[in-house]
Order: C-alpha cells, then sequence, then structure tokens
C-alpha cells in the first residue's frame, strides 16, 4: 500500500482527504474504501505472486493497482465495475503507472465479475452483497480464495470440489451494495 499512494487513484478534487482513515467519495455514488478496511482485505485474501485476480468494484483503481504489485508481472488482476467514467480513469492511471498486467473494463450488463477471464486464484469484492453471489464463487479456482462485505460482515470464501466454504471475519463493514447480488 505504500507503493500505491491513495492520493494518485483520487479524483483532483478529494485527493486533500486522501490521508483519512475514511472512505472518500470518488463521484457516481462510488467511494475509495478507508485504508484500514482495504489492508483488512488484502491480509485475509493472502494475494501471492503469480496468481490471477478478479477486483469487483474496482472503483478509482486503487485496489486494483495494489493487487497489481502484489501479484507482480508474472500474474494478473482483472478490474471490473459498473460505471464507465470510473473504468476509464482507473485505466488511464493504471497505464501512467506501468501496470500493464491489469486492466479494468465495464461489467457486462448482467454480469457479475469476468467469467470469461475465469478462473481466479483471488477474487476481492469491494461491495456489500446480499447473498453469496453464487456467479462469483463459480469464477474461483478450486482451493481458490474470495473476500467480500456480505450482509455486513467481511466472510472468506473458499471453492473445495466446487463448493462454497464460507468462513466469518472479526468487525461490521459498510460498502456499496454489489449490483447483481
Amino acid at each position: 500500500m505504500e507503493g500505491t499512494p491513495r492520493a494518485d487513484y483520487l479524483p483532483e478534487e478529494a485527493r486533500d482527504r486522501a490521508g483519512i482513515d475514511a472512505p472518500v467519495a470518488i463521484g457516481h455514488e462510488a467511494t475509495c474504501s478507508q485504508p484500514t478496511t482495504v489492508r483488512t482485505m488484502l491480509e485475509l485474501l493472502d494475494v501471492r505472486p503469480g496468481q490471477r485476480v478478479l477486483d469487483v468494484g474496482s472503483g478509482s483503481g486503487w485496489t486494483t493497482a495494489i493487487l497489481a504489485r502484489l501479484v507482480g508481472p508474472g500474474g494478473s488482476v482483472v478490474g471490473v465495475d459498473v460505471v464507465p467514467e470510473l473504468v476509464e480513469d482507473a485505466a488511464a492511471r493504471l497505464r501512467r503507472d506501468g501496470l500493464d498486467h491489469a486492466a479494468v473494463r465495464v461489467a457486462g450488463e448482467g454480469e457479475l465479475g469476468a467469467p470469461e477471464a475465469a478462473p481466479f486464484d483471488r477474487i476481492l469484492v469491494s461491495a456489500m452483497a446480499r447473498d453469496l453471489p453464487r456467479p462469483l464463487v463459480d469464477q474461483l479456482a478450486d482451493d481458490g480464495l474470495m473476500v467480500l462485505p456480505l450482509e455486513g460482515r467481511l466472510v472468506t470464501v473458499t471453492r473445495v470440489d466446487g463448493e462454497p466454504r464460507v468462513e466469518p471475519a472479526p468487525g461490521w463493514y459498510r460498502f456499496v451494495p454489489l449490483q447483481g447480488s
């Protein structure tokens, strides 16, 4: 996270709030999550060099960039978001930082995640799900790991023999709703 300053991934008018440990509005009713929450989610996700990662709700591109640095050039990250303007800005920031092994795109109509690019070793979801999103579970590789907020609680989801195993993590969180959940 130190190698990926949050301010560099915020709109100009929000950069003065980059150092605050709170969500920051980035427009289009979206936020950039607070740093301690991102740190907790990334620790739970346990990303390794060379892995394939999906970043759902990529927003400003900040978590996508952090994930790209964690997987290194031997891995890849696909970020998806429902807001075309956020995707355009995030893509420009990733190009600026030379993170060619990370890409962001607009989520397909009625689509959750990036099924055409699956399977993924890790999936990070930065939007609140009401129910376990089976389309994302199906995009996990066997022995893959997903971290997401589910009804206010961070959970980890592993896929073993095609079936999800859900474990709650400590704490309660608020996120924008996961569309399609």
